[in-house]
């Protein structure tokens, strides 16, 4: 079984759309969100996978969620079927964190036909053994001190060691302030991640605010030698479910 998200109650979060960040941004891929994260960024835009009622781990909204509405299982044949109906050719599995649940994942992705997987996570839990054959592509996002999160959990050095020597990883890491490059850096050097396996990513869940980050992030990025990616999704869809 499968604990996915949901877009209303009761819906599951697997939908077709464009990819809007990172290496992979404006290609035509379906979607399926699954629910829980061993993290909690405080500002997080999908806090629906997680916060429920009596997690007080710190958010900047301060919402709590209903689980029933915002929560259900499904069996890997159920999601296989519908992720078949959307037809396509690209998976793009997302969260909360995905590879909590890899043992079902390596179900799922088992029951499909060929298509390009891609897995976004945090990048601190190793893959399920019976997953990582059937992933082409992981999509790592570290969280940085801005996060909220400490650095023990959120950077183990170990598995950004392991991450760094994967050629299917690329690293996607959330920027708020031209602070926050610091970090990146050093985490960077540290573990020998080429320039172009590095994206810079604006926080932010409004258009303008991207916007306004993407211009002084820009030539940040460029001085590095690093890439930079936007947020297409949120400048045509809002900051909605289901897109």
């Amino acid at each position: 079984m499968l604990t996915l998200a949901t877009t209303t109650p009761g819906e599951p979060e697997i939908f077709a759309s464009l990819q809007g960040e990172g290496p992979s941004l404006g290609r035509p891929s379906v979607f399926v969100r699954l629910s829980r994260c061993n993290l909690a960024c405080h500002w997080c835009d999908t806090a629906y996978t997680w916060r429920f009622a009596g997690d007080n781990r710190p958010h900047r909204d301060d919402l709590t969620f209903d689980r029933g509405d915002n929560q259900l299982t499904l069996d890997e044949a159920e999601v296989a079927a519908r992720i078949g109906a959307l037809g396509g050719n690209r998976l793009v599995v997302t969260g909360g964190e995905p590879l909590l649940q890899g043992a079902a994942l390596a179900r799922l992705v088992a029951l499909l036909p060929a298509m390009h997987v891609e897995i976004e996570t945090n990048g601190t839990v190793a893959p399920h053994a019976a997953l990582d054959p059937q992933v082409h592509q992981y999509n790592v996002s570290p969280k940085l001190a801005h996060s909220g999160n400490p650095a023990d959990l959120a950077l183990p050095p170990e598995r950004l060691a392991a991450w760094a020597l994967d050629p299917r990883a690329f690293f996607k890491f959330v920027v708020a302030s031209p602070d926050d490059l610091a970090e990146v850096r050093t985490l960077a050097e540290r573990h020998a991640i080429a320039p172009d396996r590095v994206f810079i990513m604006p926080e932010g869940t409004h258009p303008s605010i991207l916007t306004e980050r993407l211009r002084w992030l820009a030539p940040l990025v460029l001085a590095e030698g690093w890439r930079i990616t936007d947020r297409l999704h949120i400048h045509l869809y809002g900051d909605t479910r289901g897109t």
